[in-house]
């Protein structure tokens, strides 16, 4: 629109002003009517810039300008009429022929009769200087209409010289750059700087957000010193980070060519401006010049209890496996963020138990004021009945897009409160230091409620008496990541118990290298060379990792190598198999890892022989030019075979940025009274356990417990069912991307991403004494479905393109150790069912009185399904049939 704006400038300004005229910007000649053609056209695509494959409309329309008043003191003070006239609106794709939706329909019956006489009235501008001072309309004209006529009306701001400069125009408040040649002038908008009260969010997580770009381009053609033509082209342009077919592309041009001058009205005599505008017509409003933001009205649309009652059946529990109850649950998230709370709240209260929890991840995910609100209200913290909606909320707030204060506050005020269920109390205060993470990485760290929740979090851990409470705040802070917390969590790591001690040093693990000081790893070497105090192995080991895997010194590197030998059994294969990882993966350790290597007192046959099952594994799932995404597994077992913790991880990799995407950790303890075995040095004392404990897209979950105590495992052992035991079920929004845009034409446009799934993560743990057998199993189930769309309305007519993608998926990762001799045998596997892949466009055009045109196109592919073996002591034990490299089927129009 700002395009349009400036090629009306330049059209009046051609008869009147030269690029090297006496004024600053473009003057029309007195007693003049200046008659121009005009035409807006907007079009999408998916970037590939083929007109026939776009939907679009044009509008175009003649112009009438004159002079009204000029500053008598002078030249540079201007007041100018602007009329549009004979508006037509057409296809912008020729191709469309007879299913052209306006074939048949006269510009009264597409724009409606009051919208067509609103857009032909006139509207006034001063200009002082070339810039615009105000923009005079009438009151209570349609908002879509009055933007159009704003595009137009900041056309005709510009200056006629080279320079950067702010302007407020329809964009809003923009940095502009002129430059100006012989035969042209150049005006770059840069519309990253507009400054413009729109709505929008993105997901702060660079793997999972999207990039956008626009672009605004004016030039204005020059012939024999005057302006006789501009061309303008404004584009804005979308693409998914980790997925770049989800892509779609705006493209914004106009033309305005003057055809003629006439004879026109005299100046009107005045030295005062108010004055003026009311002899002309004293319903004249000062308006701004600014865009200002409308709504389509909805005539006919289902209420929110209609839109539930067609959405509930995709959504019940047999369905959560299908992409399909995935687009139902984003779709619904659209219609939550429109609704009010009494009617979020009258279709909570009518659901029954088993639709229920996918409700209560919709409403929580919509994330607006009426939402919270109603499931606030909803949802009774000191009951214990509602254990599994309260936890849905929970964690459907951590998984939050664009959290809030607002939100964060209302945790903090739970927290405060009393709970029917201690397992809630630490799920919300785990997810308060979630929520302080994602609030302080969109610079929101000085909040009143942040700063608040930051002393909750540390304050807690330092005062804490219980060894509960203590690992709650740890697993606050392992989500809030607090700089300041750090000299805590090596306080806990060094001289805190069992799993005390070892949840500080995994909460370590997750910062960032630059917080990794020499101090923070002088304690670690500490700890992994027991200076101080004996520590567990699980301790010791991740302890080491930290150092390896944040710029570690040659001689860190060098006792590290020194001391395999020495360690515990399986701990000496374990550091092995870390240190063989970090080169066969060419880690940023290995360099420093190889120049150790070097001296044979830390490279020998007696050190790299030494035998057990336990081991360290990194592979790719996935490699592309742009993207990675990557597996690691490692598995630390006792001196008796068995199972002391086991570690499967996936990282999604975009340029520098990177996601947890999801960390499964078993961890088994004290079971050697089950074998008649002697404990590790250490772990004499170590009660029974076992349990797991989950990080789901950069969010650490409540750990779940299988058993505690020799008395409840013996009871589970011999009533266990051999079922899997659920770490998180349910529909989390992923991706949420929304951008309104104000175009320089004066229409609206939007952009948005939305990607949800629906995921089961469980996990079980099999014993067998007869059979001297132990088993572990890791299942990951998810349904993906994305979204992403564009739109451009003028209220009268819409346009639209929608991309999207979808599947179904399962990884699962099982580990069989038999320990009836010694070296114990093992197998390690991970299996990755076959991905059906489907992509879908639909582009479609519709007026607003419901006639439209709508285009379907989709493609199916089939990736197959592949083993992944880990791990293999014993060939005949873990037989692994390789699967063959994926293959796809696939055809149609991508």
């Amino acid at each position: 629109m700002i395009l349009l704006a400036v090629l009306f400038l330049c059209f009046i300004s051609s008869y009147s002003a030269s690029v090297k005229g006496h004024t600053t910007g473009l003057s029309l000649n007195n007693d003049r009517l200046y008659k121009l053609t005009y035409s807006t056209e907007v079009f999408l695509d998916r970037g590939k810039g083929k007109q026939q494959d776009s939907v679009g409309y044009r509008i175009s329309s003649n112009v009438d300008v004159i002079l009204l008043w000029r500053n008598p003191d002078g030249d540079d003070d201007q007041v100018i009429q602007i009329t549009m006239k004979d508006v037509n609106v057409e296809n912008v794709n020729e191709q469309r022929g007879e299913k052209s939706i306006f074939k048949g329909k006269n510009p009264p019956k597409i724009i409606r009769k009051e919208n067509l006489e609103a857009l032909q009235r006139p509207v006034l501008l001063h200009l002082v200087h070339g810039k615009v001072k105000e923009f005079y309309s009438y009151p209570n004209e349609p908002v879509a209409i009055e933007n159009l006529k704003r595009g137009l009306a900041s056309l005709f701001q510009m200056q006629l010289s080279s320079g950067t400069t702010n302007e407020v125009d329809i964009s809003g408040d923009c940095k502009v750059t002129y430059q100006a040649h012989q035969d042209k002038v150049t005006k770059i908008k840069a519309l990253d700087s507009c400054k413009i009260e729109r709505s929008g969010f993105t997901t702060s997580n660079q793997v999972l957000g999207v990039t956008s770009k626009a672009t605004s381009v004016t030039t204005y053609k020059i012939e024999d010193s005057f302006v006789i033509a501009v061309f303008a082209e404004e584009t804005h342009a979308f693409r998914m980070n980790s997925l770049q077919t989800i892509a779609g592309n705006i493209v914004s041009k106009q033309k305005l060519e003057l055809k003629t001058t006439e004879a026109g009205p005299r100046l009107i005599p005045g030295k005062q401006v108010a004055a003026i505008i009311k002899a002309v017509d004293s319903e004249y409003r000062a308006l701004p010049i600014v865009g200002q933001d409308f709504q389509s009205e909805c005539k006919g649309c289902p209420s929110l209890s209609e839109h539930w009652q067609s959405t509930r059946k995709h959504l019940q529990p047999d369905q959560l496996s299908k992409a399909k109850a995935v687009r139902s649950f984003l779709a619904f998230i659209q219609h939550l963020r429109t609704a009010k709370r009494e009617e979020i709240l009258q279709i909570l209260k009518a659901e029954n138990k088993e639709v229920l929890p996918q409700l209560v991840d919709a409403v929580t995910s919509a994330q607006t004021s009426d939402s919270l609100d109603a499931i606030l209200d909803f949802l009774d913290f000191k009951s214990d009945s509602s254990i599994t909606l309260q936890e849905r909320f929970l964690y459907a707030c951590g998984f939050a897009s664009h959290p809030d204060e607002e939100l964060l506050r209302a945790l903090i005020s739970k927290f405060k409160g009393s709970f029917g269920s201690n397992d809630i109390r630490e799920t919300v205060m785990i997810i308060t230091g979630a929520l302080v993470r994602k609030l302080c990485q969109n610079e929101g760290c000085k909040l009143k409620a942040v700063v608040e929740a930051k002393k909750l979090i540390l304050g807690g851990l330092e005062r804490a008496e219980k060894k509960e409470d203590t690992m709650m705040y740890l697993l606050a802070l392992k989500n809030a990541l607090l700089p300041e917390g750090i000299p805590l969590l090596l306080k806990y790591a060094e001289a805190g118990e069992g799993p005390v001690s070892h949840l500080a040093t995994t909460t370590l693990q997750r910062y960032d290298v630059r917080f990794i000081t020499d101090e923070v790893k002088k304690t670690l070497n500490r700890i992994y060379h027991q200076n101080r105090k004996v520590h567990e192995k699980t301790v010791r080991t991740t302890a080491a990792t930290i150092i390896l895997n944040n710029n570690p010194s040659y001689m860190e590197v060098k006792n590290i190598l020194l001391s395999i030998g020495d360690l515990p059994k399986e701990m000496n294969k374990y550091m092995l198999a870390v240190v063989q990882d970090i080169l066969r993966f060419e880690m940023p350790a290995s360099k420093m890892v190889r120049r150790v290597l070097k001296e044979m007192v830390a490279h020998n046959y007696d050190r790299f022989s030494k035998s057990g099952s336990s081991s360290a594994y990194t592979g790719y799932i996935e490699r592309a030019p742009h993207s990675a995404s990557t597996y690691s597994l490692d598995i630390l077992y006792s001196g008796s075979g068995i199972l002391r913790r086991s570690n499967l991880n996936i990282f999604q990799y975009i340029g520098k940025a990177h996601l947890h995407s999801s960390q499964v950790v078993i961890e088994a303890q004290g079971l050697e009274a089950l074998i008649a075995a002697t404990p590790d040095e250490g772990e004499e004392n170590l009660d029974s356990y076992a349990g797991m404990s989950a990080i789901l897209f950069d969010v650490q979950l409540r750990p779940v417990t299988f058993f505690n105590g020799y008395s409840d495992l013996m009871s589970k052992m011999l009533s266990a069912s051999g079922d899997p035991v659920s770490v998180v079920k349910g529909l989390i929004l992923l991706i949420d991307h929304s951008q309104e845009l104000q175009l320089q034409s004066g229409l609206k446009a939007n952009m948005d991403v939305q990607g949800g799934l629906a995921i089961d993560i469980s996990g079980a743990m099999e014993f067998s004494l007869w059979y001297r057998e132990s088993k572990t199993r890791v299942k990951n189930r998810v349904a993906l479905a994305i979204i992403g769309s564009i739109t451009v309305d003028s209220s009268f007519v819409k346009a639209g393109l929608e991309i999207s993608t979808e599947t179904e998926a399962g990884l699962e990762f099982i580990s069989t150790v038999q320990f009836s001799q010694y070296p114990f045998l093992v197998c390690m596997q991970m299996d990755k069912d076959g991905v059906p892949f489907r992509q879908f466009e639909t582009k479609y055009e519709r007026l607003s009185t419901g006639r439209g045109y709508i285009s379907r196109r989709r493609k199916e592919s089939l990736i197959a399904g592949s083993e992944f073996p880990l791990h293999q002591e014993n060939s005949d034990m873990c037989k692994v049939v390789f699967a063959p490299e994926p293959e796809s089927s696939s055809g149609g129009w991508f």
